[in-house]
């Protein structure tokens, strides 16, 4: 059975080959991202395994499915970027199926948080290259405790939880929002409460939930307007979250003090490769990175070796229960 991966890097290649691999599979590593100029690539393979920024709109499973390919792999828990009418289609039609990972290591990501909200708050970044240059001078690296200070949380599922667990372990005040509160976080001493009131109070807020019509912008001009002045945003869960150009008011006014992103809602055509020697052509992402209270990474928070492991386990477990006919994990629309 002939599996492509697209958008694969040197760790899913050390990731994949690292696990046990099913009998019959033969896996081609294909760094290029899946659209409609590289779909061709996936003719007469099976299985196509995608990543969160491969397209998979209607045209382009409409060609996957017409060039043999059974079943799309997802290694992601989120498949907002899957266009499920299409795909509940052609499954009804053709046969295809998708799976994806439902969880690898909400660790990897919490912690990844976590670290932004440290590193805003201590001017990391900014010491960092300070000293380098020789400056050993502290004005403009002030911060504040963590101790005592209210955190909301945004999304309470696994990651949410385990996000939830680190900061009260500093002994933050807990907000949470979720339509599905999780007992676990209640436990911890959380308090479930409105998007609007947690917007309001919380001093450090961190968006862990899914991206649906539903939370499309989920922090946009009016939140940002409701935030406590020089308060700190988060957002390790996708892009489509929050409302990016939104975002540039707030800082330049002092309304939100502290941004991290380890995502961004224009990254497909970014993230994940080396542009260092091209022009930024986003003028949004290039007016944030001259901020010295932002701090961007590149969709690195499941970069863990531990969370590699289990997506590749787990996206070989689901290809492997596929081919058994007993499909598991599956994305249904």
């Amino acid at each position: 059975m002939r599996v492509i991966l697209f958008s694969s890097q040197t760790y899913d290649r050390d990731s994949f080959l690292g696990e046990p691999l099913p009998a019959g599979l033969e896996l081609q590593f294909q760094p290029a991202r899946l659209n409609l100029d590289t779909v061709a690539l996936a003719e007469h393979h099976e299985v196509v395994c995608a990543f969160i920024n491969d397209d998979l709109s209607a045209p382009v499973l409409e060609q996957l499915a017409a060039g043999g390919t059974r079943l799309i792999a997802l290694r992601s828990a989120g498949y907002n970027h899957v266009d499920l009418p299409t795909a509940k289609r052609l499954g009804l039609g053709l046969g295809l199926t998708i799976v994806r990972v439902p969880a690898y290591s909400p660790h990897a990501v919490a912690e990844h948080a976590v670290a932004l909200i440290l590193a805003l708050n201590r001017r990391l970044h900014r010491a960092y290259n300070r000293t380098r240059d020789g400056d050993f001078s502290l004005h403009g690296l002030t911060g504040f405790d963590l101790v005592g200070k209210t955190v909301g949380v945004v999304g309470t599922g696994q990651i949410g939880a385990t996000f939830a667990k680190i900061m009260a372990g500093f002994g933050c005040q807990l907000l949470a929002y979720d339509p599905f509160p999780n007992p676990q976080v209640l436990a911890l001493g959380a308090r479930y409460v409105s998007l609007p009131e947690l917007v309001a109070q919380a001093q450090i807020i961190s968006l862990h939930c899914p991206l649906t019509a539903d939370s499309k912008h989920l922090i946009n001009a009016r939140s940002l307007a409701r935030m406590q002045r020089g308060a700190m945003l988060i957002n390790t869960g996708r892009g489509g979250l929050v409302d990016t150009p939104a975002l540039i008011d707030a800082l330049k006014d002092g309304q939100l003090g502290y941004l991290g992103l380890d995502v961004y809602e224009e990254e497909a055509q970014l993230f994940f490769e080396d542009r260092s020697d091209l022009p930024l052509q986003d003028d949004v992402l290039a007016r944030l990175l001259t901020f010295p209270n932002v701090i961007i990474t590149a969709h690195q928070a499941f970069l863990t070796r531990e969370a590699l492991a289990a997506i590749a386990g787990t996206t070989l477990s689901n290809i492997a229960a596929w081919a058994k006919g007993q499909p598991q994990n599956l994305v249904e629309g």
